[in-house]
């Protein structure tokens, strides 16, 4: 979900930029969308991919993909050379403790939109609704005055606290990502184990306390 939400949200992306994500799955997933010509991945540590291509092989298939570029460095370093590039840029983070807790901060947002082009999109990690509100709404609220629109949505997944995980999820210069902008063709639907177009407009119908506290509503 953190990669068909934005990627289907798009009508057109060419060039998607992943952040993290050394274990290869979000890049499987991107190379699930014949229409991308470009797929950029920027992982701090070598050892995570080559760890991943040795021990989880499902996983680590994404980098088989010819259209794949791996660049070993930080991503915000490899943001700053690379303005206005990319159509969705995914960060697929851990928790914000230690070292990922930049990747949570306004500077990495604003970072990120200055690497997309117009009408791009974000997606990054969100947290917990039911464990992470405190997080979740002045990370919103913040970064709401860099893009032109922010949402939130969230899938159910049993490896993840509480069962379940969110997105932040922020345009620039295009509205909300609620509602896809392309659906799969039959060929790749039958490939996709959790994603359709309902469930993509789904995500983002929240529990009314979530609503309330995230949303303001």
């Amino acid at each position: 979900m953190i990669t068909h939400i934005p990627l289907y949200a798009h009508p057109n992306p060419k060039k998607v930029l992943v952040i993290g994500g050394g274990d290869g799955g979000v890049l499987r997933e991107v190379a699930k969308h014949p229409g991308v010509e470009e797929i950029v991945i920027c992982e701090l540590d070598a050892d995570v991919i080559e760890v991943s291509k040795k021990y989880l092989p499902s996983l680590a298939k994404g980098y088989d993909d010819p259209r794949v570029k791996v660049h070993i460095m930080d991503g915000a370093k490899f943001m700053d050379a690379n303005k206005a590039s990319f159509d969705v840029i995914i960060t697929d983070s851990s928790d914000p403790i230690g070292p990922a807790g930049v990747l949570f901060e306004t500077p990495f947002y604003k970072a990120m939109h200055e690497s997309l082009r117009e009408g791009g999109i974000v997606c990054t990690q969100g947290e917990c609704m039911w464990l992470h509100i405190d997080i979740i709404k002045p990370l919103m609220d913040s970064i709401a005055q860099v893009y032109t629109d922010v949402g939130y949505a969230y899938t159910t997944i049993p490896t993840y606290p509480s069962g379940q995980i969110g997105f932040i999820i922020a345009t620039k210069g295009r509205g909300s990502c609620s509602q896809p902008a392309r659906k799969p063709s039959d060929d790749v639907q039958k490939t996709l184990r959790y994603y359709t177009p309902e469930l993509h407009s789904a995500a983002f119908v929240l529990p009314a306390f979530a609503k309330r506290a995230i949303l303001g509503e």
